[in-house]
């Protein structure tokens, strides 16, 4: 496909561009691409080929949370970059050069801040905030309901959870809870974090860890179960870092 004028978009063989969608200028749409209706694209934003925008929530009889509603239309910020495969559903708010990479998934009622990354694979479900910056791994599972603030960083594989009662009772209801992580904070390749968790500003999860309790500021916790091992060294600090004051 060739490259357009820098305010002229492109679309690709085969793409599918549902009524009332709002295109930006300067996109590149690759081939096989589905953007569903009212979808709403900004400027220079680059969709590889069949990446789906826009997609309707699925509702199983057996479905916990999801609720059938009628949604906001999906937004892309300028400059996003939404990779191979990747499906971002109706109602899910993407902000200014956010990556999504190939084939991860961002479901409804969430919203990714600007600069952030969503690694290949990942998956991110409903009711969710990511902030500014923040790198989401490959193959890291963001629970519903989970809030991750500016700044933070999950490893590869990481997994968060939701539910106490594992999808049995109905008082699970009254108490579904993702995560909580707040500025600066950082989880390990592989870590597991139990429901309603919080991490406070610059904590640190080690690799492999289960996390079973809140986790104060500034602290390194590892293990099974995780356990306080020491201070985040000063210079790891997220207001030590030159590059946050620039962003």
């Amino acid at each position: 496909m060739r490259q357009p004028h820098r305010e002229e978009t492109v679309y690709g063989q085969g793409c599918v561009i549902g009524p009332h969608v709002r295109m930006g200028k300067g996109c590149i749409i690759g081939a096989g691409a589905v953007i569903e209706n009212g979808t709403v694209i900004g400027d220079h934003v680059r969709i590889d080929p069949f990446a789906h925008l826009g997609k309707e929530i699925l509702k199983s009889r057996n479905s916990a949370v999801t609720r059938k509603e009628e949604l906001e239309p999906l937004t892309v910020g300028d400059g996003a970059l939404i990779g191979t495969g990747a499906v971002l559903y109706r109602g899910a708010r993407i902000g200014e050069e956010v990556l999504i990479a190939d084939y991860a998934t961002v479901r409804e009622h969430v919203s990714v801040g600007k600069g952030s990354i969503i690694g290949r694979g990942a998956a991110v479900e409903n009711a969710t905030e990511i902030g500014r910056f923040c790198k989401i791994e490959t193959n890291a599972y963001i629970t519903a309901y989970s809030s991750i603030k500016d700044f933070c960083f999950v490893g590869p594989c990481a997994v968060t959870s939701n539910d106490n009662f594992v999808g049995r009772t109905e008082e699970r209801f009254q108490h579904f809870k993702g995560v909580v992580m707040e500025e600066g904070a950082r989880i390990g390749a592989g870590a597991v974090l139990l429901p309603g968790v919080t991490l406070g500003r610059d904590a640190l999860v080690g690799a492999g860890s289960v996390v079973l309790r809140d986790v104060p500021p500034r602290t390194v916790v590892a293990g099974n179960p995780a356990r306080v091992i020491r201070q985040v060294p000063d210079e790891q600090l997220l207001e030590n870092q030159g590059w946050q004051e620039k962003k």
